[in-house]
């Protein structure tokens, strides 16, 4: 086995090397066992293929390439195909990230030796230009590939924001001409545009099934409206809220397509009283619940208070929502009135007004709610109990910080967590903000 300081990249053994020097190594390894030890006598090179590959499955990349090298025939299983369908690439600039980048050794081999090998393959990139431009490189060298799950993740912005969108478009499609199998996409934070949809679409209609793309500034309502049109198996489907329109939901919603699972929106708004969100009708929801009634709607905001005025003024099938800024109290209430379907509340910050009777309402409304998350919030101890009183039994995630629960006359927070643990059917307590 090669030395750490060695490169990574699996070789064959040495012409010349005789079995009385395996031998040799093998019992180095074993000395300190005692002469007895099986470990000094077995011929590693020997162990059946099924099981050589067995050993290699449990082993990291790295670990894996080395033992490549132990024989001959251990390298051969190195190689094997089922060991090179699933592939995360780790590309990374040594002074601006902590992770490991793939030898640039090892991705030749791949592509010229594994490329119509992989089927589930992502690409973890830090925040530099040069590591999402080197991902989109390797994409434009399978073109004998047959990936059908394909993942771009970077781990801090801006990343592939920085590639030309001319050069990330042409990797693409190189992918998109050539797999004409792909399930599942997720292309967050990248410069995706109208065209490379288009193509994913011409060669890959029949077989998408999960597309997330959310923060692609350069898609359109129309670029996402084709998908709709086309892709008709399509199950799950993460965009931000710009995109998402009246059309797209009916174009969900036909006949041919089939029942959506999971419809995540994303609403952001960077820069605070700049941005004028639209409505979507009611009618439009309705049409897409009436298609697919099992559909999960969740959507993730992050606004400023005067920036919600567009939502939940009527009715609305979401069924999970994040807040990770402020909302305020008239905003929960609306939450209370028209949001019959909702799961899951995970509220971060509202301010120093008791939220009492806005999570009352949500528990009277919402039947279906399991599910609540409070942090910078403020509740009367009575008001919460109340809350958990009227939902009992199926609320199965409660996680309320301690220090949005104000004391009252009726209960302190130790009588408090006995009354919450009574009506829950569990013991519970509230969450404690950690002390370093």
């Amino acid at each position: 086995m090669k030395r750490a300081g060695q490169k990574v990249v699996a070789g064959t053994e040495a012409p010349g090397t005789s079995q009385t020097s395996k031998k040799q190594k093998t019992s180095l390894y074993g000395s300190g066992l005692g002469e007895s030890d099986p470990c000094n006598s077995m011929d590693w090179g020997s162990l059946p293929h099924h099981v050589i590959l067995r050993v290699f499955q449990f082993l990291t990349l790295v670990d894996r390439a080395r033992a490549s090298s132990v024989c001959r025939r251990w390298n051969e299983v190195f190689h094997i195909p089922d060991l090179w369908r699933r592939f995360e690439f780790e590309l990374s600039q040594p002074a601006t990230s902590y992770l490991k980048s793939t030898h640039p050794d090892l991705i030749q081999q791949i592509i010229k030796r594994h490329a119509d090998h992989l089927q589930y393959v992502s690409f973890k990139v830090d925040s530099s230009t040069e590591s999402a431009e080197a991902a989109c490189d390797i994409l434009s060298q399978l073109v004998n590939c047959s990936i059908k799950t394909l993942g771009l993740i970077s781990t801090a912005k801006p990343s592939f924001m920085n590639v030309s969108k001319a050069h990330f478009a042409s990797a693409l499609t190189v992918v998109f001409v050539n797999s004409k199998s792909l399930s599942s996409i997720k292309i967050d934070d990248t410069p995706l545009d109208d065209p490379s949809l288009k193509v994913l679409v011409a060669n890959n209609s029949d077989t998408l099934k999960l597309l997330k793309m959310s923060s692609c500034p350069h898609v359109s309502p129309a670029g996402i409206l084709c998908v709709a049109d086309q892709c008709h198996g399509l199950k799950e489907l993460a965009l931000n809220y710009y995109i998402l329109s009246d059309e797209l939901l009916l174009a969900l919603s036909s006949e041919k397509h089939v029942d959506l699972e999971h419809l995540r929106i994303d609403v952001v708004s960077e820069n605070p009283g700049q941005v004028q969100f639209h409505t979507i009708k009611k009618q439009s929801w309705d049409a897409l619940v009436k298609h697919s009634p099992k559909v999960n709607i969740v959507m993730y905001f992050f606004l400023y208070e005067d920036e919600f005025d567009a939502f939940f003024r009527e009715e609305t099938p979401v069924t999970h929502l994040y807040f990770g800024r402020a909302v305020s109290k008239a905003m929960l209430g609306r939450i209370g009135m028209n949001c019959p379907r909702l799961i899951e509340l995970v509220v971060c910050a509202n301010g120093l007004q008791p939220l009492d009777d806005e999570l009352i309402q949500i528990a009277e409304r919402c039947k279906n709610l399991t599910a609540m998350g409070l942090g910078e919030c403020e509740v009367t101890c009575r008001g919460f109990i109340e809350f958990v009183k009227m939902c009992g039994g199926r609320l199965t995630q409660l996680s309320i910080m301690e220090e949005v629960l104000i004391p009252d006359s009726d209960y302190s927070l130790d009588r408090l967590h006995l009354e919450v643990s009574k009506h829950l059917g569990r013991m519970w307590f509230p969450d404690m903000m950690p002390t370093w």
